[in-house]
Parts: structure tokens; C-alpha cells; sequence
């Protein structure tokens, strides 16, 4: 079983509900037990500023599914939710994304693992060290708290 964290994100809607559903549906099709939850916060959109402020979190689950699998269960949760492509990086119902699994480093084109916005965005360092402060980053062996403490 690998230990996996998700980054939620939504900022349309009722961000709130959008949230606590893909929670739920996490647990019914992937990992019935949701190890850690982190605080729910809000946050500014980045890449495109003219959009409503997003709410954030991140989760922590084990899973026995591949990184691949994964990946197309959660997209296929931001269907089940509602999710529309509007345009890259633009407004969302539900957003969720592999942030790190296990130790795995990968980059498969499709997907990217760490993910490669953990260091561009506070709130996801400040998630994960809330989760666990003694996780690290599997590409440098260094503490998260520490990268943030450099950053």
C-alpha cells in the first residue's frame, strides 16, 4: 500500500461541498480510510489572477493503486462532481491532484510526481508539513518545513 498525497481545490460553486464530495468519493473508490485532512483554506488563484479565490486542501490516503490508476479514478471523480474545462488554469468546480506518492519520482508527460507546483505554492507546503512535518521532498531528501523556511 502506498501513502499518497492529494491536493483539493475548488473555486466555483460550493467550493465547501465540492470539497467534502470528492472527500467522500475518494474514500468509497479508492482508499475507504482517509489517514489525515489537512485545514481547508482560502487561497488566491495563481496562474490566472482573474478568477474567484479558490479553497484549498490536502488529504492523505493509502492506496493499493498504481499512480496511472489513480490518476484516472480522480479525474474521473472531477466528472462525477461536475468538473468543466474551461481553459487551462481556469476556474473549477473540483480540482484534485497527485501531489506525491510515496517516494516515487516520475514523469510520465501525463503525469508528474512530485508534483511540480508543490514549491510554487505555499499553501501546498504549508498542508503537507501540517499533515506531517517530517515529510520530505523524495527529489532532494529535504524536509518540506525546511524548504519553506529557504523559500
Amino acid at each position: 500500500m502506498a501513502l499518497v498525497y492529494i491536493g483539493l481545490g475548488s473555486n466555483i460553486g460550493e467550493r465547501r461541498d465540492y470539497l467534502a464530495s470528492a472527500v467522500r468519493m475518494i474514500r468509497e473508490r479508492i482508499s475507504p480510510e482517509t489517514l489525515h485532512e489537512s485545514s481547508v483554506v482560502e487561497t488566491k488563484a495563481v496562474d490566472f489572477t482573474e478568477q474567484p479565490d479558490f479553497l484549498n486542501q490536502v488529504i492523505l490516503i493509502e492506496t493499493g493503486f498504481s499512480p496511472d490508476q489513480l490518476l484516472e479514478i480522480l479525474k474521473d471523480i472531477e466528472i462525477a462532481l461536475g468538473r468543466v474545462k474551461r481553459f487551462e488554469k481556469g476556474p473549477r468546480e473540483i480540482d484534485l491532484d497527485i501531489l506525491l506518492y510515496d517516494n516515487i519520482i516520475m514523469n510520465t508527460g501525463i503525469l508528474i510526481i512530485p508534483h511540480p507546483e508543490i514549491r510554487n505554492r505555499e499553501f501546498i507546503m504549508d498542508h503537507l508539513i501540517e499533515l506531517n512535518p517530517e515529510l520530505r521532498d523524495p527529489v532532494t531528501g529535504e524536509k518540506f518545513s525546511a524548504l519553506k523556511i529557504n523559500n
